[in-house]
C-alpha cells in the first residue's frame, strides 16, 4: 500500500493510502461456502461455476484450468512439488472473478446466431459519412476513420460520391454543400480492401451517395472492379435490370462487398435535376456556415464541437460535452405530434422516384452507365408519394430504403409502425442523421431497431450516450457486425404489436437483477491528479436500462459516492422488469463527483445487450468516450436474470 501526495492552497500537502482492491463481504463469504479449509478444490469450482455462474455444461477440466492459469499468475504452486495444485485460495479466486477470463459476454462463443437468414432479418453495424474525421461541416475527409470503423466491425460503409474538383475525370468523397476537405475516393476504396474483414468475414455494404452525372458512374464502376477482385463483389444480373427478388443470407455472402445505391435510371434526366460535369463539392456557402470554425459556436441551434473533444469546464453544456446528451424518452417521441418531430429535415440522402424510377419528369430511354449499374446489387431509392408508397411491399424485388431519424419519427407518429416492421421483414430499412447534427452527435437508435430497421446510420467519430447504445449492441453475436433481430420482428401473421404505443400494456418476460460490488484501476490508467486535484476521486455508478419505453428506466439508479478512494466498493443492488429483453441494453456508468465545480467527471462507461449476458459474478471492463476499452478499469458485478 503507497502513498500519493495532494496539494492543498500553495504550500501545504494531503497524503492519502493508496489502497488495494479486496474482495467484498459477499465475495468472501461465498467463497466460504465452496471451499473447506480456505481452498477451493476442483470439486468445489466445479460446483460454483455451475451453480452461480449458471456456466453451460463445465467440465472439471475447465475448472482445473482456471486453477491452473491462477497458479501461473500467482506464483502459488509448491516450490518442490510439479504436481497440479489441488485449488484456489481467497486472493486467487478473487483475481480470478476479476480476469478476462470471467467476462460478461462469453468469449469462446464467437459467432453463434444463425446466419443462413436472409439479409433483411439482421441488424447490420453501420456507419454515417464514414470518411469524415470530425464534425459534418469543417473537418477534413480521410480514409483513417473508414480503417478504424472497419477495425471495429462495421459491416455497412457510406460514400459521399463527387466529381473531383482536381482532376478532370476524377472522383472524390465529401459531404458536398459544406467545407470539408475532400478525399480521393480511389483511397476510400483501397482501404475497404485492405481492412473490410480483419474484424468480420461477414459481407460489407457500400452505400454510394452518389451526386454524379453517367460518365463519372462508369468511372467509379471502373475504379470498382479494378480494385475489388471479381469475386469479391455481389453484382447484379448481366443485364442489369434486375432487382433480388429476396436478400442473400450473410452466410452465403461471406467475403463479398455489396454496393448499394439508385441505378442510374432512377434518377432524374431532365436539367433542373442533372448535375453538370464540372460540378464539384465546393460551393458558395450563406454567411451563417462561414463563421463555423474549430471553436464551439453555435449554428441552426445546434452545438458544433471541434472533433478533439477539449476537456469540459465547470457548466451544464461542459457536463453534456462529457457525456454526450442524454438518450431521449422514446415515450416523449412517440407522444409528440407537433414540435420537434415535425421540424424541416434538410437532408434528403435519396431523391423521390417511383417504382420504375420515374420521378415525374420525362425520362430518357436509353440506361445510362450500365457498368455502375451492374454493380449495384441492393438497390435504393424513394418511390413517388408520401410514407405509405415508400413502405409497400413489392412481391418480385426487394429494395433499400433511408429515411431520416426525423421521417421515422413522423412515420412512427403518423402510426405506421406496422407498415415498417412489415416493410423491414424481406427489405432493408436504413435510418440516418438529421442534417442539423452538425457536431457529429448521434440519435436514439432504439425506436428505428424496435421497428425492425436493419442499417441505423451513425457519425463513429463523435462519441456520447447513443453512440455507446451503438457499441453495445453489436457486442453481442461475437462482434462481427450482424445481430438477429427478434422473432417478433420477423413473423408475418401481421399481429404485430406497436411496442411504442404507450395504452399496450406488455407483459413482463423476465426480471434481471444486478449487483455492483467493486471497481478497480483508475490508478493505473490516469495520473493521481486526473480527476481531483487535492484528493483521490469520489466514484459513484449510474445503472440503466435502454430498449422499448416500457423497459426504459432512466439513469437515476444510482450508488452514493465512495470519498478519497480509487478501489470504491458500493455492493448495490438494481432490479430491471424487462417486457423486451431481447432489444434490451444494460447501461453503466462510472462518474466521479466535484462538488466544488458542480459537474461530474468521466470516470468509464459500458453497455451490454442483455440477451448475451452471462449470469453469475463477473469482471466488467469499462470503455472512454470513444469506447475504446481500458487496459485496467473494470468492475465485479453480478447478473441474475429471474
Amino acid at each position: 500500500m503507497g502513498k500519493q501526495s495532494y496539494r492543498v492552497c500553495f504550500c501545504f500537502r494531503r497524503w492519502f493510502h493508496v489502497g488495494v482492491s479486496e474482495p467484498p463481504e459477499a465475495i468472501e463469504s461465498l467463497f466460504n461456502q465452496y471451499s473447506e479449509n480456505g481452498i477451493m478444490t476442483v470439486d468445489h469450482l466445479h460446483r460454483f461455476l455451475v451453480e452461480v455462474q449458471k456456466e453451460r455444461n463445465p467440465k472439471k477440466e475447465d475448472a482445473q484450468a482456471i486453477i491452473d492459469s491462477m497458479d501461473d499468475q500467482l506464483n502459488l504452486k509448491h516450490p518442490h512439488s510439479s504436481d497440479q495444485r489441488k485449488g484456489l485460495n481467497l486472493e486467487a479466486f478473487f483475481k480470478y472473478l476479476l480476469s478476462e477470463k470471467n467476462s460478461p459476454l462469453c468469449p469462446s462463443r464467437g459467432v453463434h446466431q444463425d446466419m443462413k437468414a436472409p439479409l433483411s432479418h439482421y441488424f447490420i453495424y453501420t456507419g454515417h459519412n464514414s470518411y469524415l474525421t470530425g464534425n459534418q461541416l469543417n473537418s477534413k475527409c480521410s480514409a483513417a476513420p473508414i480503417k478504424d470503423a472497419l477495425k471495429r466491425g462495421l459491416r455497412g460503409i457510406e460514400l459521399d460520391l463527387w466529381p473531383s474538383s482536381k482532376k478532370k475525370d476524377g472522383v472524390e468523397v465529401c459531404h458536398g454543400g459544406t467545407l470539408t476537405a475532400p478525399v480521393d475516393l480511389t483511397t476510400c476504396l483501397e482501404t475497404i480492401k485492405k481492412y473490410a474483414f480483419d474484424a468480420s468475414e461477414y459481407p460489407v455494404v457500400i452505400t454510394f451517395e452518389d451526386h454524379l452525372p453517367p460518365n463519372l458512374q462508369d468511372k467509379v464502376a471502373e475504379l470498382v472492379t479494378g480494385i475489388f477482385d471479381k469475386k469479391d463483389l455481389l453484382t447484379a444480373d448481366s443485364d442489369g435490370s434486375e432487382c433480388l427478388t429476396e436478400f442473400p443470407s450473410p452466410e452465403s455472402l461471406k467475403g463479398k462487398i455489396i454496393i448499394s445505391t439508385k441505378p442510374p435510371e432512377d434518377k432524374a434526366k431532365d436539367k433542373e435535376n442533372e448535375l453538370p460535369k464540372s460540378t464539384s463539392c465546393h460551393v458558395n456557402f450563406p454567411p451563417f456556415m462561414k463563421m463555423f470554425n474549430h471553436t464551439r459556436k453555435k449554428v441552426c441551434g445546434q452545438k458544433a464541437k471541434h472533433q478533439e473533444y477539449p476537456r469540459p469546464s465547470a457548466s451544464s453544456s461542459a457536463d453534456e460535452a462529457e457525456w454526450g446528451e442524454e438518450v431521449p424518452n422514446l415515450k416523449g417521441i412517440v407522444k409528440t405530434t407537433n414540435g420537434s418531430t415535425n421540424d424541416k429535415d434538410y437532408s434528403d440522402e435519396e431523391g423521390s422516384t417511383n417504382a420504375d424510377g420515374d420521378s415525374g419528369k420525362t425520362q430518357q430511354n436509353v440506361v445510362e452507365a450500365p457498368k455502375y449499374r451492374h454493380l449495384i446489387s441492393m438497390h435504393a431509392g424513394k418511390p413517388k408519394g408520401g410514407l405509405k408508397e415508400w413502405l409497400k411491399v413489392e412481391v418480385d424485388r426487394v429494395r433499400r430504403l433511408s429515411l431520416s431519424e426525423l421521417q421515422l419519427e413522423r412515420a412512427v407518429t403518423k402510426k405506421y409502425g406496422q407498415d415498417i416492421v412489415r416493410f423491414t421483414q424481406s427489405n432493408v430499412l436504413r435510418v440516418y442523421p438529421k442534417g442539423l447534427r452538425i457536431d457529429s452527435s448521434n440519435y436514439n437508435p432504439l425506436i428505428a431497431w424496435s421497428h425492425g430497421a436493419q442499417m441505423v446510420a451513425f457519425n463513429m467519430q463523435g462519441y456520447g450516450r447513443p453512440l455507446w447504445l451503438m457499441h453495445g449492441m453489436f457486442r453481442a453475436n461475437g462482434g462481427c457486425g450482424y445481430v438477429k433481430k427478434p422473432e417478433f420482428l420477423l413473423e408475418k401473421t401481421g399481429l404485430y404489436r406497436d411496442l411504442f404505443d404507450s395504452e399496450v400494456n406488455l407483459p413482463v418476460k423476465t426480471t434481471l437483477k444486478v449487483t455492483l460490488y467493486s471497481g478497480e484501476g483508475w490508478d493505473k490508467e490516469f495520473h493521481h491528479t486526473y480527476f481531483d486535484a487535492c484528493s483521490p476521486p469520489d466514484f459513484y455508478a449510474k445503472v440503466g436500462i435502454a430498449g422499448v419505453p416500457g423497459d426504459t428506466s432512466s439513469m437515476t439508479d444510482q450508488t452514493e459516492p465512495i470519498k478519497d478512494s480509487w478501489v470504491p466498493a458500493w455492493n448495490k443492488e438494481f432490479k430491471f422488469q424487462l417486457t423486451v429483453p431481447e432489444l434490451a441494453l444494460l447501461r453503466i456508468e462510472i462518474h466521479e463527483r466535484d462538488d466544488i465545480l458542480q459537474k461530474d467527471d468521466f470516470g468509464g462507461q459500458t453497455c451490454l445487450p442483455v440477451s448475451e449476458l452471462r449470469q453469475g459474478i463477473r469482471a466488467v471492463p469499462l470503455h472512454d468516450r470513444k469506447g475504446n476499452e481500458y487496459k485496467n478499469v473494470k468492475l465485479l458485478m453480478s447478473f441474475e436474470l429471474i
